[in-house]
């Protein structure tokens, strides 16, 4: 195997100087550097990576920090990060936190021991550790998805609030006056602000929410059954639903359909996210989209510039949603 010894003897220097050219961490006469690398392609030479990193204290890795990977929206994250982050010439490391605070927290922990570039995470909820760490290192953090108002580090979101108005404004354009909600767990910021958009909207139309017509779980398919099982249980009268994700929207959809309800003729249904099976179920399910491409495009910027020295001015970037109309919130006269 050829060494970075053997180049520098055909290039005539000394192997510090071929390190230098490989690193690129101090000058080199341009003769001197044109040497190096003619001497490097004729052998065919390819630097331990590793090693190098460890004498620069510096990787090639980002972690990412999703709180289940098995989720279609988490799994969008995970794709359109590993793009770009590969455009980059970035590895990504991948930790599924499995919506444990204390499981995000060492995984974080094990991240910054291994002087990794920078890390993106989308926390587990309110609870989540995460904020205190990125304030005792270094190393770049971002936070995408699921932040707070007053996030210290550089964070990446949708604008949850308009999206709670879209979806009651929708619902009501289709004629619903009756609407309840299947939503994720209020610990999570962003079901709050989401639940709050939706009743402010629905005030503003002078219709009301009440308790028995909210039914809080989780991002769940089996958490929609739960959902809609309860309304009909419990003999609540509505006309439509807004489930917080297309998970739980399908889980409503379904149940309906089976004790005996038709979507959208009894009951108008919409989800949130736009992920890839909404347009491909029974009826198609309206939603609201994220931009995740984007999103995940901007964490992945921050973490660029922040590893580069670059100053940050704006600390976050909040993104708009948009209404994805289909067939599960079609009126009569649109079929």
């Amino acid at each position: 195997m050829t060494s970075l010894k053997d180049v520098a003897a055909l290039a005539g220097v000394s192997p510090s100087t071929v390190s230098r050219v490989i690193n690129g961490t101090m000058f080199v006469t341009e003769e001197t550097r044109q040497r190096v690398e003619e001497a490097i392609a004729s052998v065919n030479y390819r630097p331990n990576l590793l090693a190098q990193s460890l004498r620069l204290k510096a990787t090639k890795n980002i972690g990412l920090l999703v709180p289940e990977i098995a989720h279609p929206s988490f799994d969008l994250i995970v794709k359109h990060i590993e793009e770009s982050a590969s455009r980059r010439g970035l590895n990504l490391l991948i930790f599924n936190t499995h919506n444990d605070y204390l499981r995000e927290a060492t995984a974080i922990d094990m991240l910054l021991r291994q002087k990794i570039n920078g890390i993106i995470f989308s926390r587990v909820s309110d609870e989540s550790h995460v904020v205190n760490m990125s304030r005792s290192t270094d190393t770049p953090m971002v936070v995408i998805d699921r932040a707070f108002h007053d996030e210290k580090i550089p964070n990446v979101i949708l604008d949850n609030y308009h999206s709670g108005v879209i979806a009651a404004e929708h619902l009501i354009d289709c004629g619903c006056t009756r609407i309840a909600t299947i939503t994720g767990n209020f610990k999570i910021g962003l079901c709050r602000e989401r639940h709050q958009g939706f009743i402010d909207a629905l005030g503003k139309h002078g219709l009301e929410i009440s308790a028995d017509m909210i039914h809080e779980g989780d991002f769940t398919y089996e958490n929609g059954v739960r959902g809609a099982k309860r309304f009909l249980h419990d003999s609540v009268q509505f006309d439509g639903i807004w489930g917080h994700n297309d998970l739980i929207a399908a889980g409503a959809i379904s149940t309906l359909f089976r004790m005996g309800r038709s979507v959208p003729n009894d009951v108008k249904v919409m989800g949130m996210d736009d992920v890839g099976f909404a347009r491909m179920y029974y009826p198609s399910i309206t939603t609201i989209a994220q931009p995740y491409k984007e999103m995940c495009e901007r964490a992945v910027d921050y973490i660029d510039k922040l590893t580069s020295g670059e100053s940050i001015r704006e600390f976050r970037v909040e993104l708009a949603p948009h209404l994805v109309v289909r067939e599960s919130t079609a009126k009569r006269n649109d079929r």
